[in-house]
């Protein structure tokens, strides 16, 4: 008699993980599919950053999610969803794309950008790489630069910056 009620609270158990795990995925801004890459402490040991000799570009999506033989890079933003999604998480993500590419030769066809209330999937098209490509040109050409301008189009990133102290430019 024991022995039926003990499968029976097992597998209850078991259910009850299951709808869990998945709460927790779809939380996470998780697409469904096997987690195979991760750079959040709660999941798991941290991978090691992807990279890309050829442009030295180096990265680490938040999540890389296996689904119908694809990879899928996630990145997880803390606050609440723009409008549409800023130019910086679009081209960071495309930056993981292009290293997802490079690293497992399978192009993704898209990355999600998670926001706390929203989900933006971004197709990883020809024009967002080549666009990528041009922006990753002009960060090394303005590296090798003695002076840079600053961009200071929003006040509060210029608050926040860690060169405020320095910055001959910032907002008052």
């Amino acid at each position: 008699m024991t022995t039926p009620i003990l499968a029976l609270v097992l597998l209850l158990l078991a259910l009850i993980f299951f709808f869990q795990s998945g709460r927790q995925q779809k939380s996470a801004g998780l697409p469904g599919g096997r987690v195979v890459y991760t750079d959040t402490h709660g999941w798991g040991k941290v991978e090691k950053p992807l990279f890309y000799a050829a442009l030295d570009l180096t990265g680490k999506p938040d999540y890389l999610i296996e689904k119908n033989g694809q990879l899928i890079p996630v990145e997880v933003k803390s606050g609440r969803a723009p409008e549409a999604p800023y130019d910086a998480h679009i081209f960071q993500l495309a930056s993981y794309c292009l290293l997802v590419e490079k690293t497992y030769a399978k192009r993704p066809p898209y990355g999600i950008i998670h926001y706390e209330n929203r989900d933006f999937a971004i197709d990883y098209t020809p024009e967002l790489e080549s666009a990528l490509f041009e922006l990753l040109a002009d960060m090394k050409e303005d590296d090798l630069k003695r002076e840079v301008a600053r961009s200071h189009e929003q006040a509060s990133r210029c608050k926040g910056c860690g060169f405020r102290n320095l910055c001959d430019q910032k907002l008052a």
